[in-house]
């Protein structure tokens, strides 16, 4: 049997289950989706919000642009929503994908592919400016709803 449970992303890139909760009475709670940014956490939207397969950007509470994706198998993944090779703010937009059975993100701009797991880009080593071409990733959970 396939474990086919939404997962979501953590800060070393590894992936681990989504935590739902669920309301008495009502079958399974879906719950919000939340990214963190140093100690705090963050609100996002619902998690059945997201468009699986398409992204968000939010606004995290340390003050980052942050883009939100739900991958069409449940997964949840955060990283910065500024494209290291065009400088805007459009990840985003960006196109889900996979290479090597790694989730992947295309950069709307420019094309670059990115590793959602640890934000590695997969085509190019360094960005324009000269610094490593790595989107910082953010941990991101479902949070149980509130009442």
């Amino acid at each position: 049997m396939t474990d086919t449970a939404p997962r979501t992303s953590t800060a070393n890139g590894t992936s681990a289950p989504v935590e739902t909760g669920t309301a008495l009475g009502a079958g399974p709670a879906v719950g919000t989706v939340e990214i963190q940014d140093g100690q705090e956490w963050t609100r996002v939207c619902a998690y059945d919000e997201l468009t699986p397969g398409r992204g968000v950007a939010a606004l995290s509470a340390g003050g980052r642009q942050v883009a939100v994706f739900r991958d069409r198998a449940g997964g949840l993944y955060a990283v910065d929503n500024r494209d290291p090779f065009s400088g805007a703010h459009v990840l985003s937009r960006g196109i889900l994908g996979s290479r090597a059975g790694a989730p992947t993100l295309a950069s709307p701009m420019y094309k670059q592919t990115f590793d959602l797991r640890d934000g590695h880009c997969l085509d190019e080593e360094t960005a324009p400016d000269g610094r490593p071409a790595i989107l910082r990733t953010f941990p991101v959970r479902v949070a149980p709803p509130t009442a």
